[in-house]
């Protein structure tokens, strides 16, 4: 269990770290150690802990995103992160590479989105249809290269690949990801979707965290990175 994982923020309460594109975060049917495992490891040996070591999911991010989890390092901790996800107070910030720029450079997407289990993908709907969950997401162009958008994604709702259909449905499918309309794969079965940023009131010391992940170092991640500065 030596895979070295990018730590951002750690204290006795929580742990933040950088998931790579091809890390799981929870253990599913592939069978492949989840990233929770490696925090784990990473707990157990950097503080000589005897004995099996907490670590609670607080939430997930899909497995060719990249970008910023959340893990507990207390129950208490884990409590009230649940509570906090549940009602809504903690703000993450997503970005997205495109290949279509949107008709408007900034604008609030609202969609009905259906789960097919089977398929593991959600379609989304105008509007309200018999089992479909209204989403919501904010999103701002923050600029461009050659051939790809840059956008910031703010969702306001948290559904099964929700970012990834809605801006399919705006005409604006996300880098790499076949499943919601790109015509070709990336290279890593990434897609270039990023879980840039985390706020939250921490739930023990009730100061506020700002946490920011770095994208992958990957050309067209890094070309935007220099853009924005």
């Amino acid at each position: 269990m030596n895979k070295r994982i990018e730590v951002l923020y750690e204290d006795n309460h929580i742990i933040a770290v950088n998931k790579r594109p091809s890390d799981i975060v929870q253990g599913d049917k592939t069978g492949d150690a989840p990233l929770s495992d490696f925090v784990k490891a990473y707990v157990k040996e950097k503080y000589d802990k005897p004995g099996e070591v907490f670590i609670g999911t607080v939430h997930r991010i899909d497995r060719p995103v990249s970008g910023i989890v959340l893990f507990a390092r207390t129950s208490k901790a884990l409590a009230r992160l649940n509570q906090m996800f549940q009602g809504k107070e903690i703000q993450k910030t997503y970005w997205a590479v495109v290949k279509n720029k949107p008709e408007k450079e900034t604008g609030k997407l609202i969609h009905y989105l259906k789960k097919n289990e089977a398929k593991n993908m959600s379609k989304a709907f105008d509007k309200e249809q018999g089992g479909a969950l209204r989403c919501e997401l904010d999103y701002k162009l923050i600029c461009s290269s050659d051939n790809y958008y840059l956008l910031e994604i703010t969702p306001h709702t948290g559904r099964h690949h929700q970012i990834r259909v809605q801006l399919s449905s705006m005409g604006c499918p996300i880098k790499g990801d076949l499943k919601y309309g790109f015509n070709r794969s990336n290279k890593d079965a990434s897609i270039h979707l990023h879980a840039r940023k985390i706020e939250f009131i921490h739930p023990v010391k009730k100061e506020p965290v700002v946490i920011v992940a770095p994208p992958p170092n990957e050309v067209l991640w890094n070309e935007f990175v220099k853009k924005v500065g």
